[in-house]
């Protein structure tokens, strides 16, 4: 319902495995299908194309417990949770900024820091081909993105005060650039990480490896977003963890960033210092794979006729709920939902988040996962009319600037019956995606894949937010012949002695075209999108002269 839980899933998928030739039978026989999603909390890291992991000699070792390697384990899972908290982080602000009233086309500009987790695909070749053989293939990129990380985050945190609570307002501008970065240097270290847990952990405990990165980045996101929009706020510091009110809450965004710019700049240097890679499982061949031979591929499978209609129809796919998604929750914070209450009410939802994919998984792992996802379709739009119902009934039910218990439980029903539709959907899309890719070198294909898919979800969000202003209509009362459509025109207005007053809210009229564009979708283009399941292998083949 808000950025926090909208583009949280796009920050989870895989860079490019190493770069194997179509159909070279050279490479040896092709790897098992691996996971049914490369971004997913259930997702085994390891997967095809990952070849790192998988080329210990026949009984060099004997078989390890993950006792042996606790300290690898553990550190893996506290990269992650440093991975979660510029997530997290990104993910608050947009509630913070909707407090202070700032404009729709302004947060619609602001998205754009999301697009980075979605975009690494095209950088990811160049982390993997690039790094100083002696000090370690992912140091070499890992080391010095938190550094920057860290340093960036104590600069940040003398000038985000500011930036939020200027004289004119919130300087969005400086803040998206600033948050862009941050995203982008998550996003890179996030490659490396991924990469580094293929050769950190023996064959034998290297499926701890997506439990790290489940576990982990979960946590940081939950540090950075509703543990710190809850000590962050004045009212629930003051209702429930101090004696005597205090006008700000214990924490600050300053004090925030400043404490975990900290942790990154003491945690790198320890890493730098006394963790060492484990050379022995990185094979010879792929050290030799130049960054041109990636991007080639990537290349190579999107023009084949199969993968383009995939793409095509799933980056259109989302129309439909990108006003549910990105919009609702900025609406609710507006009418007056406290912003630590929404972002609480994803607490209870980690459990179902975890159980649902084993679920749906049973019912996606057939030869026809698109059915799940056709089949969840129209409930999901129908819950984009019920999210609007709901923001156009929150301020008739406030009282006294609360509301009742029972609303927030109208409100997490509604939140967990969306979770249901959205992980069906999720599920089943990355189900197909495991299934078509072809798996010689499914990293690299399954990866693009799923980078559309997240595409097909984050364009949808920016347009949506940004339509919400220029799609209401605001009239001047108390003054006749005088409009609202401009800022300028709103400022007249009330020179005059008048006040803007919103006649069409633009949202409603958005919710409203979305689920207009889903139907259709889902009526003409539905039964073509399932057909892509019933083409042959040699469709989804990524052959060497192509």
């Amino acid at each position: 319902m808000s950025p926090t839980v909208s583009h949280k899933d796009s920050s989870r998928q895989r860079r490019p495995g190493p770069v194997n030739h179509c159909l070279d039978l050279k490479s040896g026989p092709p790897p098992p299908p691996g996971a049914w999603d490369d971004e997913s909390p259930a997702d085994g890291v390891g997967g095809e194309g990952d070849t790192e992991a998988l080329l210990w000699a026949a009984g060099a070792r004997p078989p390890r417990g993950y006792r042996s390697e606790l300290g690898s384990l553990l550190l893996l899972l506290f990269l992650y949770v440093l991975q979660g908290i510029p997530l997290g982080l990104a993910g608050s602000i947009p509630l913070i900024l909707q407090s202070q009233n700032v404009s729709y086309t302004d947060q619609a500009f602001f998205s754009l820091v999301f697009w980075p987790f979605s975009l690494k695909l095209l950088w990811a070749p160049l982390v993997d081909a690039v790094y100083v053989r002696s000090f370690g293939r992912r140091k070499s990129w890992l080391v010095p993105t938190q550094y920057v990380l860290g340093l960036f985050m104590i600069y940040l945190s003398t000038q985000v005060e500011r930036l939020l609570g200027g004289a004119h307002g919130p300087d969005v501008v400086a803040l998206t650039l600033a948050f862009f970065l941050f995203e982008f240097l998550a996003a890179t270290q996030d490659i490396a990480v991924d990469g580094w847990a293929l050769t950190m952990l023996s064959r034998d405990n290297v499926g701890y490896a997506s439990t790290c990165n489940s576990v982990g980045q979960t946590a940081g996101y939950f540090l950075g977003n509703v543990l710190f929009l809850a000590l962050e706020s004045a009212d629930f510091c003051n209702k429930y963890l101090r004696s005597e009110p205090q006008p700000r809450g214990i924490v600050t965004l300053s004090d925030f960033l400043f404490f975990w710019g900290t942790i990154f700049l003491i945690t790198t240097t320890l890493v730098a210092l006394l963790k060492k890679e484990n050379t022995e499982v990185i094979p010879l061949k792929e050290e030799t794979k130049g960054i041109m031979d990636t991007y080639k591929l990537l290349f190579t499978i999107v023009k084949m006729p199969a993968v383009m209609t995939f793409c095509l129809m799933i980056l259109t796919a989302k129309i439909g709920f990108s006003a549910a998604d990105a919009v609702t929750g900025l609406k609710l914070v507006e009418e007056g939902v406290p912003k630590e209450h929404l972002a609480l009410l994803a607490v209870p939802m980690v459990p179902l988040q975890i159980i649902l994919p084993l679920i749906i998984s049973k019912y996606t792992a057939g030869p026809q996962p698109l059915n799940v996802f056709y089949k969840a379709m129209p409930y999901r739009l129908l819950l984009g009319l019920e999210y609007a119902l709901m923001v156009w009934w929150t301020p008739k039910i406030a009282h006294q600037g609360g509301f009742p218990i029972y609303y927030y439980i109208i409100v997490l029903l509604s939140y967990a019956l969306h979770q249901i539709t959205l992980y069906s959907m999720y599920v089943s899309i990355m189900a197909f995606n495991a299934k078509v890719s072809d798996p010689l070198i499914g990293g690299t294909y399954m990866t693009l894949l799923n980078t559309v898919s997240n595409l097909g979800g984050n364009w949808p969000s920016t347009v949506a937010l940004w339509l919400v202003d220029p799609l209401t209509v605001k009239e001047c009362s108390g003054v006749s012949d005088q409009a609202c459509w401009t800022p300028e025109a709103a400022d007249l207005c009330k020179k005059l002695g008048g006040s803007c007053v919103t006649a069409l809210d633009g949202y409603y009229v958005e919710s409203i075209i979305c689920v207009l564009i889903g139907f259709g979708w889902w009526f003409f283009l539905g039964p073509k999108f399932k057909k892509l399941q019933d083409e042959g292998p040699s469709s989804w083949k990524c052959r060497r002269n192509n």
